[in-house]
């Protein structure tokens, strides 16, 4: 066993940012069936400004 070397750990951002994507549009899609229009607009207003103010805290 001391001969097995540990190697870096595969970079899995894309994929990680892809099924996080995938599971908000299913998430939102069925928010839609059930409450309409005006709730996934809201809830998306609200991730985009919240999005915004980290992105604008890390610089």
């Amino acid at each position: 066993m001391s001969e097995h070397r540990i190697s870096a750990a595969p970079d899995y951002t894309n994929a990680a940012l892809t099924m996080l994507g995938v599971n908000l549009f299913c998430a939102f899609l069925a928010i839609w069936a059930l409450y309409g229009l005006l709730p996934v607009l809201l809830l998306s207003g609200v991730l985009n400004h919240a999005i915004d103010r980290l992105r604008a805290r890390r610089r």
